[in-house]
């Protein structure tokens, strides 16, 4: 009996960040219902996806990329002939495909990504659209485009953790890689919110700050320009492209966990750059954060205000509910609610059926 394939061409796969885990994990499920796995990519990153993102699979194939312009047609049809399953994360450029069964995985809600042209519907016709949130298959409704919703999987590490169990310290946490552009993470504003909430409030004297998250090497200047602008603050630090062991680590201890793509940003005119779905602020929830999310994107669809976590839209509203929540009896209350939120409904258990009755798998 022949085995099943399938084979995944994300562009953006060297990011390593969340959205590349959420594809990889669906790739994960596809294994163990018995598909042989393929991604094409140039050279093997499957110590780097182990390492960061803490996806590793039994029997992968790394092929060349022939997606580049130098590649025919032909060719790719002919490499994608043998595949039942193929997923492709879009540019904005798009291909014919001869796999059996054909996903465009939309995690961006941007026009640059929509076909335009006549030919790129001919090219798609026999494609499925799978939206990664809620939020994101509202923003390609509106488009004229129906998906089907695949949200992401927190794993066991964060849901099967005893909450009751962790002791906290002063830390606030915030993860998102390192960049400018599109939905950036905003780590200035965090640092500028970590300012002031200090300044006001001396409870918070010992807090530290700490930025965590995936830096690659044409986002340097950015990242050197964050640093500068902390002017070497002791109480604010940096954790670029730690292991996933690391991340885990500062997620148990961290008391609060701020989130603020999108700040300042407007949702309706430029839906790209707030958050599309929000898995860190998932994962913080797991583990017991204090977990706060400005109030746009993804983060709206699973944040309910003071019975799971907080929204907020400045950062006079945020330091206020950050000090109320500090000194309430009901905090450890919210973070039980979080943890078994996420358990329910972002759980591997959750995400497989999802997979399987989405794909027919």
């Amino acid at each position: 009996m022949k085995r099943k394939t399938a084979a995944l061409y994300n562009p953006y796969l060297d990011t390593l960040g969340g959205g590349e885990k959420h594809i990889l994990s669906i790739l994960k499920v596809l294994e163990s219902r018995g598909y042989q796995i393929s991604i094409f990519w140039d050279h093997d990153l499957r110590k780097e996806i182990a390492n960061r993102l803490n996806v590793s699979f039994q029997n992968i194939t790394f092929l060349p990329n022939i997606f580049s312009k130098k590649h025919s047609i032909i060719e790719k049809l002919k490499a994608l002939k043998s595949f039942d399953l193929f997923f492709y994360i879009p540019d904005g450029s798009y291909f014919f495909s001869s796999a059996r069964r054909n996903y465009i995985f939309a995690m961006v809600p941007t026009k640059t990504i929509l076909p335009h042209r006549l030919l790129d519907f001919i090219k798609i016709w026999n494609y499925k659209w799978i939206a990664n949130s809620p939020f994101t298959k509202k923003w390609f409704s509106e488009q004229h485009i129906q998906t089907d919703v695949i949200t992401p999987c927190i794993e066991d590490d964060f849901v099967s953790t005893d909450i009751l169990t962790i002791e906290k310290e002063p830390i606030i946490l915030s993860v998102g890689r390192f960049f400018k552009h599109l939905h950036g993470k905003k780590q200035h504003i965090a640092i500028d919110a970590f300012r002031n909430i200090k300044k006001n409030n001396p409870l918070l004297h010992n807090f530290k700050l700490i930025l965590a998250g995936g830096l690659k090497n044409e986002d340097q200047a950015y990242f050197a320009e964050l640093q500068s602008y902390t002017k070497q603050d002791p109480s604010i630090c940096f954790k670029p492209n730690i292991s996933f062991q690391e991340l885990l680590s500062l997620y148990r201890k961290a008391t609060f966990y701020w989130h603020f793509t999108g700040y300042g940003v407007d949702e309706k005119n430029h839906p790209e750059q707030v958050e599309h779905m929000g898995i860190t602020p998932l994962e913080a929830m797991a583990m017991g954060c204090l977990t706060f999310c400005y109030r746009a994107g993804g983060p709206t669809y699973f944040i309910k205000e003071g019975i799971n976590g907080f929204l907020f839209s400045s950062i006079e509203e945020l330091s206020t509910k950050t000090i109320t929540i500090m000194n309430s009896e009901h905090n450890r209350i919210i973070t039980q609610n979080a943890h078994m939120y996420v358990k329910e409904h972002f759980g591997y258990n959750a995400f497989k059926n999802t997979v399987r009755d989405t794909l027919h798998i």
